[in-house]
């Protein structure tokens, strides 16, 4: 008989915010949210306007109900 705990391979800790960073970005200063202020997901280089992912979602629901 042989032992099942030694069957798998360990899985590495689940990084919840890093399934959600966009490619490329990194760890430092990060650019802030141009509605609510608060800090993205973006680095403080990033071009363009930034938005939290809260204020990302009601944009779109914004846009989204235009019609």
């Amino acid at each position: 008989m042989t032992d099942e705990s030694n069957a798998y391979c360990a899985v590495p800790a689940a990084d919840p915010l890093g399934a959600l960073a966009p490619a490329g970005a990194q760890a430092g200063p990060r650019a802030d949210c141009v509605l609510c202020g608060e800090p993205t997901e973006y680095p403080a280089g990033h071009r363009g306007s930034t938005l939290c992912p809260v204020c990302a979602w009601q944009q779109a629901q914004r846009i989204a109900c235009s019609g």
